[in-house]
């Protein structure tokens, strides 16, 4: 299924206050997430996820459901950044943890999964880039079904 209208929708939607950035955020997105992942509408976002003819058992067993990596949100009080990557694993979440004081002079807002941005002037998309980059499908499918936690 095609979900490029399902996407321009919500973007067309987003408020104003968070348009250019949540824009800025897909597109570094676009440029840096690994083949393999697929741009779908998941849980009623924009979600980067490992395709049911990658990966046939689906989230959570359920076939229907792909297995979700990156979900991007706007939201009434900021932007969201959700990585299931930094959720399942503790290495990747400390590199996570020690490099955003590299990029940003903010407090680090998250939690399991979720990275949130308060200010749309003040989101490190290059640190957002190297850490969408830097797991393959296959990590990412590994990882997940060695993670009985999910």
């Amino acid at each position: 299924m095609d979900y490029t209208n399902e996407v321009s929708h919500y973007i067309n939607n987003v408020e104003d206050k968070w348009k250019d950035a949540f824009v800025e955020l897909k597109k570094t997105i676009d440029q840096k997430i690994p083949d393999g992942f697929e741009l779908v509408m998941q849980y009623g976002m924009p979600s980067y996820v490992v395709p049911l003819y990658i990966y046939p058992d689906g989230y959570h067993c359920k076939k229907d459901t792909p297995l979700p990596f990156i979900s991007i949100a706007a939201q009434k009080n900021h932007l969201a950044v959700y990585h299931m990557g930094i959720y399942a694993d503790q290495e990747w979440l400390a590199w996570f943890k020690g490099e955003y004081p590299n990029h940003m002079d903010t407090k680090l807002n998250m939690g399991k999964s979720c990275i949130r941005f308060i200010n749309p002037k003040k989101i490190p998309y290059q640190l957002i880039g190297e850490l969408v980059s830097k797991m393959s499908v296959a990590d990412w499918i590994h990882l997940y079904e060695g993670n009985s936690q999910m």
